[in-house]
């Protein structure tokens, strides 16, 4: 069998067997006047022009900007609403409910084991290494993979703890498990950081997906754009299973436009500005007697260890800022996201009294 035969041999049968909905907008080739998809053929609105018709499934123009930006060929692109959307995918193709399992690496973000229990997928926990800051425990991770095992989540930047992963440790697992499971790489968060994405590794590795997302540098997180990036034959059993029309037409008008030469410097720029107040952050926590621990992070956000988590995040509540009690996931830690100056301002002066 060739590398990408041997990963879809991984695919739930009935899904590579299944005759996936096919649209009117994918059958339709042309034409002047459009009477195929049961549409209201004008839009009563006269402030909503333009939404009587459905939109493209995966609209080219969209997947040619992102295939830009992220650095692969359009046919490794699947534009999904944002990244969640990805792992829900993924876990229906792959994993048959009550039989395959997935493995995570806590603390990690939680809509893996989720997704897997909307699946009835089993869930295999090897976790990070909180001693060494939280790094992959790579051994345990090749150890705990089972033949039930279909797919193997890392995130990197690691959500909440805000670390990447080792890069050589991640393709490591890729290559062992080439035959064996898929690798899903989370990287919602690899703009603000100094490692570039793995996806220019998919070529060589088919086993390898890299989930990506406009939500967080690009500050589109209301507008719901994600991408799944895998090899062709990847992307085309993903079809199979996505809605139709993932992606609504305000909502591609809007990315086109963030992802525009000029949206694009904005945000580039606006990655710029985020890390530097990270790095005014990253200085001042650890001055605060109530902070006992501030972790390295590649993101835009921090975990901080204190004492009580509860009243430190009640402390906040109490002058209006929210953060994000992570407790569940490493005792007495609080998740901080880099905000504007003003809004790290009011973080330190609130940390600094209680």
């Amino acid at each position: 069998m060739t590398p990408i035969e041997q990963v879809l041999a991984l695919v739930r049968p009935e899904i590579l067997a299944l005759a996936p909905y096919s649209s009117a907008r994918k059958e339709s080739k042309g034409g002047r006047i459009w009477l195929d998809a049961n549409e209201n053929p004008e839009t009563p609105s006269a402030h909503q022009p333009l939404f009587n018709r459905y939109p493209d499934p995966q609209p080219p123009v969209l997947i040619e900007k992102l295939a830009g930006i992220y650095g692969v060929a359009p046919t490794h692109v699947l534009v999904t609403r944002g990244a969640d959307e990805g792992i829900d995918l993924l876990l229906r193709t792959f994993c048959s409910a009550g039989k395959d399992a997935i493995l995570t690496t806590p603390p990690t973000y939680g809509m893996y084991t989720v997704a897997a229990g909307i699946q009835n997928a089993g869930v295999i926990k090897v976790p990070l290494i909180l001693a060494k800051n939280f790094a992959l425990n790579t051994d345990a991770v090749l150890a705990a993979v089972t033949p039930e095992v279909k797919l193997v989540f890392l995130c990197s930047p690691n959500n909440p703890t805000g670390q990447l992963l080792d890069r050589a440790s991640v393709l490591r697992i890729v290559k062992t498990l080439a035959t064996r499971a898929v690798v899903v790489v989370d990287e919602a968060y690899v703009e603000f950081a100094s490692q570039p994405s793995l996806a220019s590794e998919i070529a060589a590795n088919p086993n390898l997906v890299v989930l990506r997302t406009l939500s967080k540098a690009y500050g589109f997180a209301g507008a719901r754009v994600g991408a799944t990036l895998a090899s062709p034959a990847v992307i085309a059993v993903l079809q199979k299973v996505i809605a139709p029309y993932p992606i609504p037409v305000p909502v591609l008008q809007a990315a086109l436009t963030a992802l525009s030469p000029e949206g694009i410097a904005a945000a580039r720029e606006s990655i710029r500005l985020l890390t530097s107040e990270r790095q005014r952050l990253l200085a001042a926590l650890p001055l605060f007697p109530v902070v006992q621990r501030v972790w390295p992070t590649d993101t835009n956000y921090i975990l901080i260890q204190v004492a009580d988590s509860a009243y430190v995040m009640a402390a906040g509540r109490a002058k209006g800022v929210v953060w994000r009690d992570r407790s569940k996931d490493v005792p007495n830690t609080v998740r901080i996201t880099v905000g504007t100056a003003d809004e790290n301002n009011a973080t330190l002066e609130i940390l600094s009294r209680v």
